[in-house]
C-alpha cells in the first residue's frame, strides 16, 4: 500500500539509502484520526493507494514534508503524478462538504462522487481549463513574470478559459489583455495536469502579428522579447511552460539546420 499524505499542499515522504518515496506499508506510518479524510485512489505499480487529509504536518524521524511542487524533483514522474491527482481529490473534498443547491450535507457516493443527503444533488471533481502560450517573433520569445511567480524567473503569458469562448480565442484574449500584442497561427502542442489545486494546463504556439507592448500590471511585474541565446531565468522542468520554450527552441534551431542545408545546394 502507497500512503499520500497531504497537510495542505505539502507531502509526506520516506528518506530510504536512494532518496525520498512515498511511504508503503500495510499501515499508515503516522497515527490517523477517525475525522481525516481518506480518498481512495487507483493502483500504482500494481499497489493500492490511500490519500490522507492531516490536521498538521507530520513529524517523525527519517520522514519530511515536501510541497507536491518540490517533489517532482524528488519522486518518480508516476509518483508525482498520482500524488498531484491525490491532492486534487483531497481539495475537492475539502470543499465539497455541502451542496451548492439547498446547502446540505453531502455525502460519498462513489469513490469519484458524492450526493447531497438533501437534495439528491450529484457532484463530481472538475476542472479548471487553463491556457499557456509561447509566443514567438523570429528568433525571440515573449516572456513575462507574473504577480504570483514564487521566484525571480520569467515564463509565459497564461491565463483561465472564459465562459462562451474557445481555447484558441482564449489565447489570444489573454495575450492582449496582459501585453497588448496582437498573435497569429495559434496551434496547440501539449497539455498537462496541474494540481495547484485543480487545472488543466493547454499549452499553445504562436506567432507575435502586431502591436507595442505594454504590460498589465494588475497581473504582471515585467515582460519582454528574449533572443533565444539569451535567456533569462525560466521555469523548471515540472511545468508546461518549460516544455513549450524548450520545444520551441528545439524546433526553431531545426528551422535553421533545414535552411542553411537548403542554402548549401
Amino acid at each position: 500500500m502507497y500512503w499520500l499524505l497531504f497537510c495542505k499542499d505539502e507531502l509526506f515522504l520516506e528518506q530510504t539509502p536512494t532518496g525520498w518515496q512515498l511511504p508503503q506499508g500495510d499501515v499508515p506510518p503516522l497515527a490517523i484520526e477517525p475525522w481525516n479524510a481518506q480518498q481512495t485512489l487507483p493502483d500504482l505499480e500494481g499497489e493500492p493507494c490511500t490519500a490522507i487529509r492531516l490536521d498538521a504536518p507530520g513529524v517523525k524521524d527519517g520522514f519530511r514534508m515536501v510541497g507536491l511542487r518540490e517533489s517532482y524533483d524528488l519522486l518518480p514522474l508516476a509518483h508525482y503524478m498520482q500524488a498531484g491527482k491525490a491532492r486534487e481529490l483531497l481539495h475537492w473534498d475539502e470543499t465539497t462538504r455541502f451542496c451548492g443547491v439547498c446547502g446540505g450535507p453531502m455525502k460519498r457516493h462513489t469513490d469519484i462522487s458524492k450526493r447531497c443527503t438533501h437534495c439528491g444533488k450529484e457532484v463530481w471533481p472538475s476542472l479548471a481549463p487553463a491556457v499557456i502560450v509561447a509566443v514567438s517573433r523570429g528568433d525571440e520569445l515573449l516572456l513575462v513574470q507574473g504577480r504570483n511567480f514564487r521566484a525571480d524567473y520569467m515564463g509565459l503569458v497564461a491565463g483561465f478559459v472564459e465562459t462562451g469562448e474557445s481555447l484558441e480565442e482564449a489565447v489570444a484574449r489573454e495575450v492582449l489583455e496582459e501585453t497588448g500584442i496582437h498573435i497569429r497561427n495559434i496551434r496547440y502542442h501539449s497539455s498537462q495536469p496541474w494540481p495547484y489545486p485543480n487545472a488543466l494546463m493547454l499549452g499553445f504556439m504562436a506567432e507575435y502579428a502586431g502591436g507595442e507592448l505594454q504590460i498589465q500590471r494588475s497581473e504582471l511585474t515585467k515582460g519582454g522579447w528574449f533572443h533565444r541565446h539569451a535567456l533569462p531565468a525560466i521555469p523548471g522542468p515540472v511545468s508546461l511552460a518549460r516544455k513549450l520554450i524548450d520545444a520551441w527552441c528545439k524546433a526553431y534551431d531545426a528551422t535553421q539546420l533545414s535552411r542553411t542545408k537548403t542554402q548549401g545546394h
